[in-house]
């Protein structure tokens, strides 16, 4: 399979570029050339989809499909979809479950609503860019546009930070606050399991949305801090704490402790998507130990979360210690 990776360098693109090469494919990559390094033997096209004429090292070749994991403005999609029209097999856009409109039903399926969008748009919020790419991406490839919606997206070469914090926090031992309750359902994707589902499902020519990410309960908040726990080696007294009483406090879920969002909370829907027609199309998902483990082993290696590759800094997750240490008081 020949596959034109638009991206490649940042955390999903990474596992899908790996994976590709992994299966002896042969690879190319589109980007600016400013951040980070391909595997030997992938072939590297320079360009910056946002400047004029940015397209035109795309402007010769043909590949079998394409992934794109663009979070920008639509017409970044838009535009990469058409200048390969007539070239490429198979569109596929990573999408995000924050497509759909705010706070649906639990185990919503991928015909909910999504938010108002527009495949032209040259702004908007991280909703309506990767709504607006799923509209740019199936505007010129039809039933041939692969819809990612993935959800949390967990394991090695993480650049958001949100288990590496879990992992560091733990790390440094003492009474740790552990957000209630422990047996809190936890959904999830490893960036492998992203990375494999996809590219079996685009060298198959699969197209239409699917709600990539492990079934509901995969894992709990209890069972993922355990195994950050025993993977560490720490000596770390997890504090299981009410969620009321942490939400009192004015802690921000998701994002002061990464991760957690609690029963009855606006956006705890992020963590109740439906995602049979996945599974039903071959998707499976690693225990969560070995997510665990592998991404404690990479963390360990590099020695801290990377930055996004190509994208704006995002504000640092997670509670600093003297923050932690107040409310465990």
């Amino acid at each position: 399979m020949r596959l034109l990776m638009l991206g490649g360098t940042g955390f999903v693109g990474g596992a899908t570029v790996a994976e590709a090469v992994g299966r002896g494919w042969s690879v190319t990559v589109f980007n600016r050339g400013v951040h980070g390094r391909v595997p030997p033997g992938v072939h590297r096209l320079r360009g910056d989809r946002t400047a004029p004429d940015g397209l035109a090292a795309l402007a010769d070749g043909e590949w079998d499909l394409v992934v794109d994991t663009w979070d920008g403005a639509p017409r970044g999609v838009r535009d990469a979809a058409r200048a390969l029209a007539g070239r490429v097999g198979q569109y596929t856009y990573i999408s995000s479950g924050s497509v759909y409109v705010a706070s649906p039903p639990a185990q919503v399926g991928e015909g909910a609503p999504t938010v108002e969008a527009s495949a032209d748009a040259t702004d908007g919020d991280y909703a309506q860019c990767k709504a607006g790419g799923e509209l740019a991406a199936t505007e010129v490839y039809g039933e041939r546009a692969l819809l990612v919606r993935a959800g949390l997206i967990l394991g090695p070469g993480e650049d958001i930070g949100r288990l590496p914090w879990w992992l560091q926090r733990v790390a440094r031992g003492g009474d740790v606050l552990a957000p209630g309750p422990a047996d809190l359902p936890v959904q999830y994707i490893d960036v492998r399991d992203l990375a494999g589902w996809t590219l079996d499902r685009a060298a198959e020519g699969v197209g239409g949305a699917f709600n990539v990410i492990s079934r509901s309960g995969h894992t709990t908040i209890g069972e993922l801090l355990a195994s950050i726990v025993a993977v560490t080696g720490s000596d770390a007294r997890l504090r299981w704490t009410d969620p009321e009483s942490i939400l009192a406090a004015g802690v921000v879920p998701w994002n002061d402790l990464p991760i957690w969002i609690p029963p009855g909370h606006e956006f705890r829907w992020l963590q109740e998507r439906g995602v049979e027609k996945a599974y039903a199309a071959g998707l499976t998902c690693r225990p969560v130990a070995d997510t665990v483990a592998d991404t404690w082993r990479w963390l360990r290696a590099v020695g801290s979360v990377p930055p996004r590759a190509g994208r704006p800094a995002r504000v640092a997750v997670g509670l600093d210690a003297e923050r932690e240490a107040a409310l465990l008081a």
